[in-house]
C-alpha cells in the first residue's frame, strides 16, 4: 500500500513559544545541548545548529498602527518538493521519502556542504565533528511506523498538525480566509511546493530569516537540468559512435605499417 504525501501545518497564530517542539526533537533525535551565550532575546539558541533542527524563533514586531506584538515561528527543514538540496548532493545522502519529504542517510553524507549553500532556507547544518550535515527528517522513522512526529505531538495548543496533502492545504487557507487581514499561506507556491505549510499572521517580508520568494539558484537548475542531461547524451553518443566504428572498422592495427616496412627493405 503506497503511503500518502504529507504536510506538517504550522500555525503561527497559535504558537505561545512554550518551545515544547524544540525540545522534544532534541529529545527524540538524542542531540546534545551546547553552551550559548545571553544576545539580548528570549530566542535560544540564536540560529539552527547541528544540534537544533527545531528552533522557534522569537520576534518583537511593530504594526502599522502602532500596536506591539511578539512574532514566534518554528523553524526547520520546510521538505521542498524541488529541493536544491537533494539536487546538488553527489553522495545520494539526501533524498525523497515516499511521503514526499526530504530524508538523509547520515552514513552516506561526505561533508561537501553543497546543500548548505543550495538550500533558499539556509536549513541544513554542519558539524566538523563528525565531517556529516544534518537536518530535521521530519521523524521519518516514526512516520514509517504511522506515528506523528515528536514535534508534533508534543504541541499544547495546535500549531503543529500534520496530514495528507490535500487537506492540510485546504485547511489552512481555510485558517487564513477565518484570520482575514494580512494572514496569508506561505509554502504552497515555490520550490515546487513545500511539506511544511505555515499561516502567517502577516506578510512573510515581516519575519526573520523567512525568504520571500525562495528559489532553487540559477546555477543548480542550469546544471542539473540543462547541462548535466545534455554532457550525458553527448557522453552517450561518443560511446555508440565508438561502438558502430568498431562494427565496422574493427579494431584499429597498430603493427601494419612496420611489417610493410620491413618487407620492403629485404
Amino acid at each position: 500500500m503506497s503511503k500518502p504525501e504529507l504536510i506538517k501545518l504550522i500555525d503561527t497564530t497559535l504558537c505561545t513559544a512554550c518551545r515544547g517542539c524544540q525540545v522534544a526533537c532534541k529529545q527524540w533525535n538524542e542531540m546534545p545541548g551546547l553552551r550559548t551565550k545571553q544576545w539580548g532575546s528570549y530566542q535560544n539558541p540564536p540560529d539552527l545548529q547541528w544540534n537544533t533542527w527545531t528552533l522557534i524563533r522569537f520576534q518583537e514586531y511593530e504594526a502599522s498602527n502602532g500596536d506591539f506584538k511578539w512574532l514566534f515561528r518554528k523553524d526547520g527543514c520546510m521538505h521542498c518538493a524541488d529541493a536544491a538540496c537533494v539536487k546538488v548532493c553527489p553522495s545520494g545522502a539526501l533524498y525523497h521519502t515516499e511521503f514526499g519529504t526530504v530524508g538523509l542517510h547520515s552514513s552516506l553524507c561526505i561533508g561537501c556542504k553543497a546543500c548548505i549553500a543550495a538550500c533558499p532556507f539556509d536549513t541544513p547544518r554542519y558539524n566538523p565533528q563528525t565531517d556529516k550535515i544534518l537536518k530535521c527528517d521530519l521523524c521519518y522513522d516514526r512516520l514509517k511506523n504511522d506515528e506523528l512526529p515528536t514535534c508534533v505531538k508534543s504541541c499544547p495548543t495546535g500549531a503543529l498538525t500534520i496530514g495528507r496533502k490535500e487537506d492540510m492545504i485546504t485547511k489552512a487557507y481555510s485558517r487564513v480566509r477565518e484570520l482575514g487581514g494580512d494572514a496569508n499561506v506561505y509554502g504552497d507556491k515555490f520550490v515546487g511546493g513545500t511539506h511544511v505549510l505555515y499561516v502567517l499572521d502577516e506578510k512573510p517580508e515581516v519575519y526573520d530569516k523567512l525568504p520571500e520568494k525562495p528559489r532553487v539558484p540559477l546555477t543548480i537548475i542550469a546544471w542539473k537540468d540543462w547541462l548535466k542531461p545534455l554532457s550525458l547524451l553527448a557522453a552517450g553518443g561518443v560511446i555508440v559512435g565508438s561502438f558502430f566504428h568498431y562494427i565496422i572498422h574493427g579494431p584499429k592495427d597498430t603493427s601494419g605499417g612496420d611489417q610493410a616496412n620491413q618487407g620492403g627493405g629485404e
